[in-house]
């Protein structure tokens, strides 16, 4: 199966050269692909426009070749081509595929003079390693770029974007973004700037395996733990849910929930008595034991966790001396994989590596700065980063006897990283706003859960457990709009998700994978 690699500028630039100098492949192959790739998804995406002509505004590098490669194949088709660019020096391939154009029909246009109202125009004006605003006669280009009207189709990225950080300076806000080989980090980290992202094959070589790699639904099929016919509910895994303070029930039976509809055979409530009636009426699928959340570890809590094949620890859990020392106790006495969550996040990063259990630790920003205090100012900057050496710092402190292998960190938001040292992070861009509301961390946990339960190692139980609810909030918010999706709407979208994953569509040449612009409506 294809990987899809998430980019920045450096490792971008490092591919080009490595298809270039080590697999022998030229870079003007790379860029006639890469044009025609572009031409493929306007011709494809924009047949009605097509009428009214196209324009491209190219660069004076390599990115502005692709959109003369673009406009020679779009003019080959009968489309009516306008091209502007600069009077200056160009690259040595993007000036050979102007002659090229120019030769074959497409009418050159300066930036000064009248342009048409094209049907679509195309942003090939800056590539992958453009940093800060447009400056100077770009930014010029730009700026009558967007005031065309028309949608835009960036090449790499939009003007104004910075790929590698996802500043986003403007001017130009694209319709489709067409890039080549894998994903950038300005594409994830600003969705909103570059549309629809098209990743298209061009033939470079496999990427390097330390990169980080997108989770998507072929993927995430393969990877769902399949079923037998002769299993049992024992077969299919148990999870044990340990949280649920006073006012906060729904926390552990949202976690509940997701274990048992994503697979697991079985799952059990450790909670405070009110918790218990709750889940009692609200979920009588789950099993409960009744436990007073610490300092000390009953017997009722001892056997649950006994029984359990994972355990999920923090949902609503509350905070203070007591859930501390439970956090500690449990993490010194579980043999088997435990999400950290919630509440049980905040107990010290001395508590969170007790104990030799793989784990998978799950915070948001907020909870991340608590967490691991000393890697708080990298969030601001460089997520990637920060997620790596949070996943670095829980393996070193970690007792664990496989060392590294154990000690997961998946850090939610925009896209979510799970990071494991010495492996390849894995980068999650499904979701929309629907998940920015209170439960969707609880449901989150007990998809993982319910994945370890099932065997699955803990780098790929959180990253299949992130993927699969970010899908099916995208299919809940089909039905309920984004504004109204609740965490429930997310759990009964399931089913079809399901049913997707089983039968992906198929592969369709060059395109690896697109991804829709996230619903916010």
């Amino acid at each position: 199966m294809t990987t899809i690699p998430v980019l920045d500028a450096a490792q971008a630039a490092s591919w080009d050269e490595h298809a270039r100098v080590a697999a022998h492949i030229p870079s003007r192959v790379l860029m006639e692909a890469a044009g025609r790739s572009v031409a493929q998804v306007i011709a494809r995406d924009f047949g009605t426009a097509l009428h009214r002509g196209v324009l491209v505004v190219a660069g004076h590098g390599n990115n502005g070749g692709d959109g003369w490669v673009a406009a020679r194949a779009l003019q080959a088709l009968g489309v009516r081509v306008y091209a502007v660019d600069e009077d200056r020096r160009r690259s040595r391939d993007c000036e050979a595929n102007r002659k090229l154009a120019l030769s074959e029909g497409v009418v050159r246009l300066g930036p000064a003079e009248a342009w048409p109202a094209a049907g679509v125009v195309v942003d090939a004006i800056l590539g992958t390693g453009a940093s800060g605003p447009p400056r100077g006669s770009i930014g010029e280009l730009a700026h009558k770029l967007v005031d065309c009207g028309a949608p835009v189709v960036a090449v790499d990225g939009p003007t104004g974007l910075d790929l590698t950080t996802g500043e986003a300076h403007g001017p130009v806000v694209a319709a489709v973004t067409v890039t080549f080989g894998g994903v950038r980090r300005g594409h994830l980290l600003q969705r909103s700037w570059c549309g629809r992202v098209v990743v298209a094959e061009i033939g470079f070589p496999p990427a390097f395996p330390e990169w980080p790699v997108l989770v998507e639904d072929r993927w995430a099929g393969a990877a769902l733990p399949p079923f037998q016919a002769q299993m049992h509910k024992g077969d299919r895994g148990r999870v044990l849910v340990i949280g649920g303070d006073h006012g906060m029930a729904g926390a552990a039976i949202h976690a509940a929930t997701t274990a048992l509809a994503s697979g697991a055979g079985l799952a059990k409530i450790a909670a405070h008595e009110v918790t218990i009636q709750a889940a009692q009426e609200r979920l009588p699928d789950a099993l409960t034991v009744l436990t007073a959340l610490g300092p000390e570890i009953e017997d009722g809590l001892a056997d649950a966790i006994e029984w359990a094949d994972a355990l999920v620890l923090g949902p609503g859990l509350g905070r203070g001396s007591a859930r501390q020392a439970l956090v500690q106790a449990i993490l010194e006495r579980a043999d088997k994989p435990v999400v950290i969550d919630a509440d049980a996040l905040h107990s010290g990063f001395g508590t969170l590596t007790a104990g030799t259990a793989p784990r998978v630790l799950t915070p948001h920003p907020g909870e991340f700065r608590v967490a691991f205090p000393d890697l708080a100012d990298h969030l601001g900057s460089d997520r990637f980063t920060a997620a790596s050496a949070a996943a670095d710092t829980l393996a070193e402190g970690t007792a664990a006897p496989d060392g590294s292998a154990g000690s997961v960190v998946l850090l939610k938001g925009v896209p979510t990283i799970i990071a494991r040292a010495g492996s390849a992070p894995r980068v999650v861009a499904a979701g929309n706003p629907a998940l920015a509301t209170g439960g969707s961390g609880d449901l989150l946990a007990g998809f993982i859960a319910s994945f370890l339960a099932q065997r699955l190692s803990p780098l790929d139980a959180a990253a299949l457990g992130a993927h699969v609810m970010g899908r099916a909030a995208e299919i809940a918010s089909e039905g309920n709009a984004v504004r109204s999706t609740r965490p429930g709407d997310v759990t009964r979208a399931l089913p079809r998700l399901w049913g997707e994953l089983a039968n992906p569509p198929a592969v369709r040449p060059p395109v690896l994978i697109e991804l829709e612009p996230p619903a916010l409506v």
